[in-house]
C-alpha cells in the first residue's frame, strides 16, 4: 500500500490577521468575497461613498440621527460628515494596517473591493493582490508581490491606504468644507490611532507606537503630519504616551468641555490628569 501523503495546509494570506482583529475587537468582523460584494439593507460599498451622492446622503443620515438621539441637538452638516468619515475610515485603515502589523502582508484594496455594514460592524473585502517580504510562505501565492525590505513594505502601506481613502476623501470633501491638507491630516490620524488602539488590545502597544512612528515619520505625502507621539511625565514620574492629532474630530462643537485626549485643544495638564485617572 502506498503511503498517504498529507496535504499541505492552504495558506490564507489575510484570513488569520482578520480573525485575530475580531478576536481582540469583536466590534469589527471582516469577511472576504471573490465575485460580488454583499448586498442588502445596511451594506454600502466604498465606491458608492466615493462616487454616489445619494448613497452618501443615506450614510450621513445615520450619523445625523445618531447625534440627535445621543446629544439632543443637531450638528452642523460638516460635523456630521466628519463623524461619518471617521466611522468609515478608522476600520477601513485597519483592513490594511493589521495584516501588515501582524504578518507583514499589505493588501491592495481599491474602493470597488470593500463593502461596509456600519450597524453590524462588518466589512467585506476582495483581495486581489498583496505585498509581502522575501521568505514569506505566502510569497508564491497568486497576487503576491515581494518587496525587498521593511521600508519598501511601509511604503506599500502608505500607498495602499492612499489608494483606498483618496477617492473616499474626494467624495466627502464637498460635505466637509475642508481642503486637501486637512483631509489627509484626518487620514493620518485614522491610520495612527487605529493601529495604536489595536496594538493596546493585542498587548503590543509599545511596538504599535514604534511601528506607527516609522510608518508616518512626517513628510510622507499625501499624508499631513506624522504619527507625532510624545511622552508626558505623570505625577509619579512615569512616562505617559500621547500624540498630537493632525486634525480635529469636531466633537467640541457638541460638547466644548469634552475634547479628545490627543486633541490639540487639550493641554498637557489635562492630558496627564485624564491619562492617570482611575475608574
Amino acid at each position: 500500500m502506498r503511503p498517504q501523503l498529507s496535504a499541505q495546509p492552504r495558506i490564507e494570506p489575510l484570513t488569520g490577521a482578520y480573525a485575530r482583529l475580531t478576536e481582540v475587537f469583536p466590534g469589527l468582523r471582516v469577511s472576504e468575497w471573490e465575485t460580488t460584494p454583499p448586498q442588502g439593507e445596511g451594506w454600502v460599498t466604498a465606491a458608492a461613498l466615493a462616487t454616489d451622492p445619494t448613497a452618501l446622503d443615506t450614510f450621513l443620515a445615520w450619523d445625523d440621527a445618531q447625534v440627535v438621539r445621543d446629544y439632543g441637538q443637531r450638528a452642523r452638516p460638516d460635523v456630521v460628515a466628519a463623524f461619518a468619515l471617521h466611522r468609515y475610515a478608522w476600520p477601513a485603515c485597519l483592513l490594511i494596517t493589521i495584516p501588515w502589523f501582524l504578518h507583514r502582508r499589505v493588501p491592495r484594496l481599491p474602493v470597488e473591493d470593500v463593502a461596509y455594514h456600519r450597524e453590524e460592524g462588518r466589512m467585506a473585502v476582495r483581495v486581489r493582490s498583496f505585498a509581502c517580504l522575501p521568505g514569506d510562505p505566502a510569497a508564491d501565492l497568486p497576487g503576491a508581490r515581494v518587496v525587498p525590505d521593511e521600508e519598501a513594505l511601509r511604503a506599500e502601506v502608505r500607498e495602499a491606504v492612499a489608494e483606498h481613502l483618496g477617492p473616499v476623501l474626494d467624495g466627502f470633501r464637498p460635505r466637509l468644507r475642508r481642503g486637501p491638507r486637512a483631509l489627509w491630516g484626518m487620514a493620518s490620524d485614522e491610520i495612527v490611532e487605529g493601529l495604536w488602539y489595536l496594538g493596546h488590545l493585542l498587548g503590543e502597544e509599545p511596538r504599535a507606537v514604534a511601528e506607527a512612528a516609522r510608518l508616518l515619520p512626517g513628510g510622507t505625502a499625501p499624508y499631513a503630519g506624522g504619527a507625532a507621539f510624545r511622552e508626558l511625565a505623570g505625577p509619579d514620574g512615569a512616562a505617559l504616551s500621547t500624540r498630537d492629532r493632525a486634525s480635529c474630530c469636531m466633537f467640541y462643537t457638541l460638547r466644548p468641555e469634552d475634547t479628545c485626549v490627543t486633541c490639540p485643544r487639550t493641554c498637557d495638564a489635562d492630558r496627564i490628569k485624564r491619562l492617570t485617572a482611575t475608574t
